[in-house]
């Protein structure tokens, strides 16, 4: 349990029950479809460098095509990006691999 301001908290249960269900939500762009998971292709760009990411696990709007990333995958991809412009590339695509 979590204890903060006096208020109790069961994240451990909270967590575990949301880890073995996909999460389905309204797209927040288009407002009519419903995400699932599929993969995207990811574009970042910083000054003069355009790094490209294939194959990226995301949660895909069904209807405008909008994806979402989750924390994680977000983190590896800024990791990956900044080595590559601090390698000094100028235009690098990449296929992800967790």
């Amino acid at each position: 349990m979590l204890y903060y301001y006096g208020l109790r908290s069961r994240f451990g249960d909270l967590e575990s029950r949301y880890e073995n269900q996909e999460a389905v939500m309204k797209c927040v762009i288009c407002r009519e479809g419903q995400t699932a998971p599929g993969q995207a292709t990811v574009t970042l760009q910083r000054h003069e460098s355009t790094i490209i990411f294939k194959n990226v696990p995301a949660h895909v709007c069904a209807n405008c095509g909008e994806y979402y990333l989750s924390e994680s995958v977000t983190d590896q991809l800024l990791t990956r990006a900044e080595a590559a412009v601090q390698s000094g590339a100028e235009l690098e695509i990449l296929r992800f691999a967790a």
